[in-house]
């Protein structure tokens, strides 16, 4: 015997205001630091060009990323989105929520990050590399 399935009944969500757009200094360093860091672990740029771009903690964890060997050639950062970030409840825009994908050879990978104004700068202070 089949039964019947009652579909959910949808429900217009209402619209929300559009979040206010992240700077476009922003886009710039988030486009430069996440190329200085796929360069730095395909081993073509010194890690050192990394220290103020990236909190401390992180450029250790890029150059440990560099000592595994990365098969499939140089990595091509294609496309970078930003973000604001969630909790950023003042009007001007802090921190900033950075996804970009690249490609290694055939592969295409993702690259997330998390940047923040720190006196004045922007800084990477999380990064997840795909």
């Amino acid at each position: 015997m089949l039964r019947k399935r009652s579909a959910p009944h949808l429900r217009f969500a209402p619209r929300s205001e559009p979040a206010e757009p992240v700077p476009a200094p922003a886009g710039a360093f988030a486009d430069a630091a996440l190329r200085r860091v796929l360069e730095v672990i395909d081993r073509r740029r010194p890690a050192t060009q990394l220290r103020g771009l990236l909190a401390p903690g992180l450029v250790d964890a890029t150059v440990a990323l560099a000592r595994a060997p990365q098969p499939g050639g140089a990595a091509v950062l294609r496309r970078v989105g930003l973000r604001r970030a969630a909790g950023c409840g003042s009007e001007r825009v802090d921190a900033a929520e950075v996804f970009a994908s690249y490609t290694r050879g055939a592969r295409v990978r993702v690259i997330a990050a998390r940047i923040e104004l720190v006196a004045g700068r922007w800084q990477v202070v999380a990064l997840q590399v795909g």
